[in-house]
């Protein structure tokens, strides 16, 4: 396979999920912004969501306020914002059209169904239910994509860099998800009150549609310290970062058996799953929870780095 079609694979599914995920994060914001608690300390959980898509900064330059209505603009439907849903969608398309014969049918009509459709939406006029089926849809979108590519697609190099796209985006999202809320995961941080405290837990769930799993592995109320375990170290959870690495290592195993060769992003990718697969809660909560969860992010974005400079450049 050509290194532009790999890349284009690779950024195809990286946008897609992002697409799904900033749609799961609007989703959640909202509910908790209908919540009496909500306000609490200050809380401002449509900031929160800027915050958790890493352009915190690019938003305040172009709106100041964090509110629905801004922060709708700028995470769905902004021109200006390269990860917004529309850029997504838009650029997702582009890739998509660039390696249209490595697609399946149902695969580009997907994607091409998406876009046509997006260019109708705008956040004028929005009101809350028109606001939630939007999101409803995003989702949809995606999981019709991801669906027609496991049911599909031949299990090839087309199929192992899409996956990895996937993948890394996901982990990437389930990161900045656990930072940007982890001082209320800390164990032996003083309660504010039941209430608020089981909602900004269960933002975090809602954002990785993870709330009704916590219930089914733990079998008992919300708790910040197995709210952490979930999404990083509990392999049966789809989002979470040990179950995404486990995936990512065997896509690039799969890659590095049909192409001949292994390379630096094998390597990492093992010893990033490795890192996973040995560590204990404790031990994360002790060397602090944001600490772990900046490296982690930093070594994923490094992981990219190596696939793009292994296979995409």
């Amino acid at each position: 396979m050509l290194s532009r079609h790999a890349d284009n694979l690779f950024w195809l599914a990286r946008y897609v999920e992002r697409a799904e995920n900033t749609a799961r994060l609007l989703e959640a914001a909202a509910r908790l912004s209908a919540m009496p608690v909500s306000h609490a300390e200050g809380s401002n959980e449509w900031e929160m969501a800027v915050a958790a898509t890493g352009t915190l900064d690019s938003f305040k330059e172009a709106y100041g306020e964090a509110n629905a209505r801004t922060v709708v603009e700028h995470l769905a439907f902004s021109t200006f914002n390269p990860s917004s849903i529309r850029s997504c969608m838009e650029v997702a398309r582009t890739n998509a059209r660039a390696v249209r014969t490595a697609l399946t049918m149902d695969m580009w009509e997907t994607i091409n169904s998406g876009w046509l459709e997006m260019r109708k939406r705008s956040a004028a006029r929005m009101n809350r239910q028109e606001l939630s089926d939007f999101l409803a849809w995003v989702k949809e979108a995606s999981l019709r994509f991801d669906g027609s590519a496991h049911r599909t697609m031949l299990r090839n190099d087309a199929y192992y860099f899409l996956c990895l796209g996937s993948y890394i985006e996901r982990a990437d999202f389930t990161a900045r998800i656990l930072n940007v809320k982890a001082d209320v995961l800390t164990p032996d941080r003083p309660s504010v009150g039941g209430g608020f405290d089981y909602y900004q837990w269960s933002w975090i769930l809602r954002s990785v549609s993870a709330l009704t799993s916590y219930h089914w592995v733990y079998r008992e109320n919300l708790k910040p310290h197995l709210v952490a375990d979930l999404l990083i170290l509990r392999d049966e959870m789809p989002r979470s970062l040990v179950a995404c690495y486990q995936n990512i290592t065997r896509n690039l195993d799969s890659l590095a058996r049909d192409y001949g060769r292994q390379g630096l992003a094998q390597r990492k990718a093992r010893s990033t799953l490795g890192r996973l697969q040995g560590a204990e809660l404790d031990e994360v909560f002790k060397a602090g929870l944001p600490e772990y969860l900046d490296g982690f992010i930093n070594e994923n974005a490094g992981l990219g780095a190596a696939i793009a400079e292994q296979y995409l450049e």
